[in-house]
């Protein structure tokens, strides 16, 4: 078999295709194996009708002839696909143009690939990263968190503020027929947690035990507007401990304070540095997709669409929630919804074409051994050897796809080597910080 390829207007490129007459025969023979294993003929047992009797049984040679290109030709396709490295987005379009009756076959195959896009100045890129330094404040409300877990809540007298623990005793009445009325007694609720409705926090602040107010919210997906009446009964403060060493010793595995600060610190920045490790990520391909102004295939867009619904709806269903309960919870309508992810998509399908194409612009290439070890991996995922992963993927022409698919890989990690980063305040960071941090997380 010989295949080569042309470019076609509209994205497009054309297949030639010529298979020998051995090859056809070899394909007809598995055809006859096939069907004398599954016509049934009275006077023969399976596998044992001649071809005579299946060409009568089929319609005559022909017959017989158009069954074993309509099953040989999708896999002589592949083939070509994988001979001549191009990468489909759609089925394509055949047509036999030689040896539909005898001999050797010629067809053409029109299929839609990938377009290569414009990525003008990506070599100029700038990237902002979250700064690395951790403040004092976020330490300070760290080590607070760590000594409220240790503090005592006292009773007092004067009126509620920001952070107290109040009991109250709560009703709430529902609009006639809209269900039922919500009542709870001694609640424990900390003002200004927000957990039961955003009004609650504002009418309770002032207040002192034995107070009651009412008010009103909108709530629930229906808006009903229900009417509270809040009694507070108690109000009591967290006092914490002091932060001084006998607190650490006993609250922690350090012996002083000093060395528990010193760790919230350490553990802080790392955090810090995680999160400018995938803001990197994220803002880099970002700034890559909005050098992209050419439109993108509606074929790629339709199918990343379909893939993140999928992937959306397999998650869901792990955690049983239904996708009209994630959209009530997400107060979004199923419009709104879907008008999200299709502009999601387009930015998923121009990153991945922003990618090939700079992985072309920069001459990245994937080595035979890369692609051998990436098999390696695929194969043994699915409890394969890698001849046998990479024979499946030829069968069915998608090994191009792999090698692509790694050369993105291999082009994203360019991209975050080679643009440029700054702080929030613009100026300079070093990727030594980002790495620095990252080694001594690896060494715990």
């Amino acid at each position: 078999m010989r295949a080569t390829a042309a470019p076609e207007e509209g994205n497009k490129v054309r297949l030639s295709v010529e298979v020998d007459e051995g090859e056809i025969a070899a394909a007809l023979d598995g055809v006859l194996r096939r069907l004398s294993r599954e016509v049934r003929v009275p006077g023969f047992r399976p596998g044992r009708v001649p071809r005579k009797v299946l060409e009568a049984r089929m319609g005559g040679g022909l017959a017989l002839r158009e069954e074993a290109l309509r099953e040989a030709l999708p896999e002589f396709y592949a083939q070509a696909v994988v001979d001549t490295e191009v990468e489909p987005i759609d089925r394509p379009d055949i047509d036999i143009t030689a040896g539909s009756e005898s001999g050797a076959v010629s067809f053409d195959a029109v299929v839609e690939v990938r377009p290569t896009v414009a990525i003008p100045g990506y070599r100029g890129l700038v990237v902002t990263l979250p700064g690395l330094e951790v403040p004092e404040e976020d330490v300070k409300a760290q080590i607070d968190r760590l000594r409220a877990t240790s503090g005592e809540l006292v009773e007092v007298e004067r009126p509620v503020v920001e952070g107290d623990q109040v009991t109250i005793d709560l009703r709430g009445e529902r609009p006639e027929g809209t269900g039922d009325d919500l009542a709870a007694e001694d609640y424990l609720y900390e003002v200004g947690s927000g957990s039961v409705v955003p009004e609650l926090d504002e009418q309770l602040i002032g207040t002192k035990a034995g107070d009651t107010v009412t008010f009103e919210s909108t709530v629930g997906p229906e808006d009903a507007t229900i009417a509270f009446t809040v009694t507070v009964t108690d109000v009591k403060e967290l006092v914490l401990p002091d932060a001084d060493d006998a607190w650490a010793s006993e609250a922690s595995e350090f012996s002083t304070f000093a060395e528990l600060e010193a760790d919230v610190t350490r553990r802080l920045g790392q955090m810090r540095v995680m999160q400018a490790q995938l803001a990197l990520r994220q803002r880099a391909v970002d700034a890559l997709v909005d050098l992209v102004s050419e439109d993108v295939p509606e074929r790629m867009v339709v199918d990343e669409v379909r893939e993140r619904l999928h992937d959306l709806d397999h998650r869901l269903e792990q955690q049983g929630i239904p996708l009209g309960q994630f959209l009530a919870a997400t107060g979004r309508g199923e419009q709104e919804f879907l008008d999200e992810l299709r502009a999601d998509a387009v930015r998923g399908v121009k990153a991945d074409l922003a990618l090939r194409s700079l992985a072309d612009q920069e001459g990245i290439e994937l080595t035979d051994e890369e692609l051998t070890a990436e098999l390696a991996e695929m194969g043994e995922r699915l409890d394969r050897s890698a001849d046998q992963v990479r024979a499946e993927l030829e069968r069915t022409g998608r090994l191009p796809a792999v090698r692509s698919d790694r050369r993105k890989a291999k082009a994203l990690r360019w991209l975050l080597d080679n643009v440029e980063l700054v702080d929030e305040e613009g100026r300079p960071v070093s990727r030594d910080a980002l790495e620095v941090n990252q080694a001594e997380e690896d060494t715990e």
